[in-house]
């Protein structure tokens, strides 16, 4: 064979402008570590090089600059209605700063502890311990897996990661989902802060304890019974142990990323209970916490939209004056398992069929459990 013939395909890899593609060297769309981090090029659905090794450009997602243009629009229209002294020493402008900074203060200790621990058992903790450690029967596996979220800390932003990491180890996804929904709910950090914001309330943290298993065994008790293999369309992700990444890089990466994704989601959450309790008039509060069902669905809905992270939600939750028990504990129970962030995680992750009928049988079965056992212990 003629040098000729030897260094054609080579040129014709190289047409789209990749180094070494299709002879094993590192390039675009192979997997290799283009930019020092193996697996995350653009082939694979990252987006870590582009053409030529540059960075890609990422674009603020469309949802962001909707909230910031609202949240300008807003503060426009009360700059406009009042002047600037008169709109920062506004009682009602008072009242808001402190609840929200409150609110804020109190649960940013328990959000960095509860980070840095999920960072630790991703980094450090290889995937095949949970896959020794579960009973080969998938029916007991469950429970077992939901138990393991009181042992096993992780904020929600991590366990759907981690969910599709079991999965790929050979752990049936019956467990892998029960786990998913009980390590953020039931996990020592989020106990401890439920106790500290229901000060003199222990039934309220048991409450939450037990109503977050009986949820996760129960959707996965259902998942053994009604899931379809189909419905799963994972895509493949480089999280924890990642190739060519040291353990510390992969902790330092996880707690950076989970910490500020899940802090921003707090800041948010902090302001709109805030505003909540500033704006909303205490008459129509009335008409919703004056009737048992209409609280429970009434909080269940707004953790769904305030996507909290669960080390804070208590905070939150306690907030909310005016609401029975059982409707703090709906909002308790559905956030960590079933909000905006988490059904994008998850269609993410495991496919959009999954994530839609997943996420609104996880919202019946919770709000349901909320109301047993609500009536069993508060």
């Amino acid at each position: 064979m003629s040098p000729t013939e030897e260094l054609a395909p080579a040129r014709a890899a190289d047409s789209d402008g990749s180094p070494g593609r299709g002879d094993g060297s590192p390039g675009r769309g192979d997997g290799g570590p283009c930019c020092g981090d193996r697996g995350r090029c653009r082939g694979e659905g990252g987006s870590c090089c582009g053409d030529g090794g540059r960075p890609e450009r990422r674009d603020v997602p469309t949802s962001v600059l909707v909230a910031c243009g609202a949240v300008l629009v807003v503060l426009a229209g009360l700059a406009g209605a009042l002047d600037a002294d008169e709109w920062l020493t506004h009682p009602g402008f008072l009242a808001w700063q402190t609840m929200c900074l409150a609110i804020t203060v109190q649960a940013v200790p328990f959000l960095i502890l509860g980070t840095l621990i999920s960072g630790a058992v991703n980094a450090f903790v290889p995937s095949r311990v949970f896959q020794r450690l579960l009973p080969r029967r998938p029916a007991l596996a469950v429970p077992v897996a939901s138990a393991a979220g009181v042992v096993l800390p992780g904020c929600e932003c991590a366990s759907v990661p981690v969910a599709g990491s079991l999965i790929r180890r050979g752990v049936t996804p019956a467990a892998a989902f029960a786990f998913l929904l009980s390590a953020p709910a039931v996990n020592p950090i989020v106990l401890v802060s439920t106790a500290v914001a229901f000060p003199g309330s222990p039934r309220m943290v048991v409450a939450r304890l037990v109503a977050s298993l009986a949820v996760s065994a129960v959707m996965g008790w259902l998942w053994l019974r009604f899931g379809r293999a189909e419905w799963l369309r994972p895509r493949t992700r480089h999280t924890g142990h990642g190739e060519g990444r040291s353990r510390w890089d992969a902790f330092r990466l996880g707690f950076q990323h989970d910490f500020l994704h899940a802090g921003g989601f707090l800041v948010v959450g902090a302001a709109a209970a805030a505003t909540f309790n500033v704006l909303v008039p205490r008459s129509l509060l009335d008409v919703f916490a004056g009737s048992p069902w209409l609280s429970v669905l009434f909080l269940a809905l707004l953790a769904v939209v305030l996507a909290v992270c669960s080390e804070a939600d208590a905070f939150v939750a306690a907030s909310l004056t005016g609401f029975s028990p059982t409707a703090k504990l709906a909002f308790m129970v559905v956030g960590p398992m079933v909000d905006v962030k988490l059904i994008a995680l998850q269609a993410g992750t495991f496919g959009r069929g999954f994530a839609l009928r997943f996420s609104a049988a996880t919202a019946v079965v919770a709000v349901a459990c909320c109301a047993v056992t609500g009536w069993w212990l508060l």
